[in-house]
């Protein structure tokens, strides 16, 4: 055709260096995307995690529906929230959005 056998010889020679820079650019992208992007959200995920494992009774807490209530029982996977006097309602755990404040322990008596 009208490309010679020598000069597509040597333009196939280019080499393991020019290959691995060509990877470069994405190694660069994916280095970027999981110090800005993926490490901040396991940081949130582990915060909330120890959040929803530290409720007790009695904390006044935020439901990602935007429920505000006091914490009225603990359960294993779920939480009983009073949202008015003797109104309660069943909150699975991990659909808190925030602990609003927390019940201090009663201090033993000197």
């Amino acid at each position: 055709m009208f490309v010679t056998p020598a000069y597509a010889q040597a333009a196939g020679g280019a080499g393991a260096g020019a290959a691995f820079a060509q990877f470069i650019p994405l190694i660069l992208i994916f280095a970027i995307m999981y110090f800005l992007m993926i490490r901040p959200q396991q940081k949130r995920l582990k915060q909330h995690r120890a959040m929803v494992e530290a409720v007790k009774k009695g904390d006044q807490v935020v439901t990602q529906g935007g429920i505000l209530g006091k914490v009225a029982a603990v359960r294993d996977d779920e939480l009983e929230v009073e949202i008015a006097q003797g109104v309660r309602v069943r909150v699975i755990r991990s659909t808190l959005a925030q602990v609003v404040s927390k019940t201090e322990p009663v201090a033993a008596n000197k």
